[in-house]
């Protein structure tokens, strides 16, 4: 059988309230020559009977099933399938324009020194009506710098050469919530990228089923991925291609690429309230706020700034003085600290009674 220009993977766990939209705005693209992989990780909802029940009778079609692995191993699973020069990617809640696949083909076939291509983005709301839009740099040269710093790309958006990703490794499941972020810079590091300044993609904006956890997860992953990409410019090795699962930043003895972070990611670890009772009967560590080596980020301020929060609503005065952790949570972000404790401390002054 003849392999397809392109091939597009989408995972999908229990996916079924905008699948359907999903798989039809797939089908339905101006360039016919694809084939459609999609990989049902476990799914315990209605995604089963709708992928079977939207796709029947395109034979561009192919479902594979497999018990709950992940999003990694499932996309690893979808890389392993595909047959296309071209992979193309889309998550289960997203809506492609008719022109994605074409336009984006189109593009690299007349920049072969691009691997790695996305897009710009409408957002869309639960009713997928348009709430936004979100423009990403598009010039190569912008990207190289910026990536280093920040993940310019929407995941879902992406179109990539299997070549490239067979040159650099697929995702890998240490880097959980950054998997794609990591992908990215080894692809950078052996190719141009790009995003096209087109929307072609409709990007589905709801709110957010990810614990506090899994979103403390992303960001030390994406620290994690930084340091890889940063230890490769410099020595041409990488020590993260060491790690098989997730760390453990509670772990005794962890790695040198990642110790000097293990007191700043227990800290936020209390963003989860449900870890503040076990943080009781332990110190609590605030020394990472003050450390100048290390440059918290916008979303790890914002993070850190719900774990002084949690702490400030736990009357935990007896481990770090009141006066402490509103001063951290006024220098972390003056206006966001006027803001939350307006919402969570003004209206409710139970704390305040200790």
């Amino acid at each position: 059988m003849k392999a397809p220009k392109i091939s597009v993977v989408m995972p999908v766990r229990d996916g079924a309230r905008w699948l359907t939209e999903t798989i039809q705005s797939v089908l339905a693209q101006t360039l016919p020559d694809f084939e459609f992989i999609i990989i049902d990780d476990g799914s315990t909802d209605d995604s089963p009977r709708i992928v079977e029940n939207s796709s029947r009778g395109d034979a561009r079609v192919a479902i594979i099933r497999q018990q709950q692995l992940g999003l990694v191993a499932a996309l690893n699973c979808g890389l392993t399938a595909a047959r296309g020069e071209l992979i193309a990617r889309i998550d289960a809640d997203d809506i492609a324009s008719p022109q994605r696949l074409e336009r984006q083909y189109q593009y690299l076939e007349k920049h072969p020194e691009v691997g790695l291509l996305g897009t710009w983005a409408e957002e869309i709301d639960e009713q997928s009506s348009v709430c936004g839009i979100r423009r990403p740099p598009s010039r190569p040269d912008e990207l190289a710098r910026l990536l280093i710093r920040i993940n310019p790309f929407l995941h879902s958006s992406t179109m990539m050469r299997k070549s490239v990703v067979q040159k650099v490794g697929s995702y890998r499941t240490a880097f959980e919530g950054a998997e794609d972020y990591d992908l990215w810079l080894r692809m950078a590091e052996v190719t141009d990228t790009a995003n096209m300044p087109e929307c072609l993609l409709q990007y589905r904006i709801h709110p957010r089923s990810t614990s506090y956890s899994a979103r403390v997860r992303q960001l030390f992953s994406t620290r994690l991925a930084q340091r890889g990409a940063q230890a490769r410019r410099v020595t041409g090795s990488d020590p993260t291609w060491q790690l098989s699962a997730p760390p453990d930043w509670h772990a005794d003895s962890p790695p040198t690429i990642f110790a000097d972070l293990v007191k700043l990611y227990r800290f936020l670890d209390l963003a989860n309230s449900e870890n503040i009772p076990r943080a009781k009967s332990q110190k609590i560590d605030i020394s990472p706020l003050s450390d100048r080596s290390i440059v918290l980020s916008h979303a790890e301020r914002e993070i850190a700034q719900l774990v002084l929060l949690n702490l400030l609503k736990s009357n935990m005065s007896s481990a770090v003085p009141k006066p402490l952790l509103l001063w951290h949570m006024f220098r972390l972000h003056p206006i966001r600290a006027i803001n939350l404790g307006y919402k969570n401390l003004w209206k409710d002054r139970s704390w305040n009674r200790s």
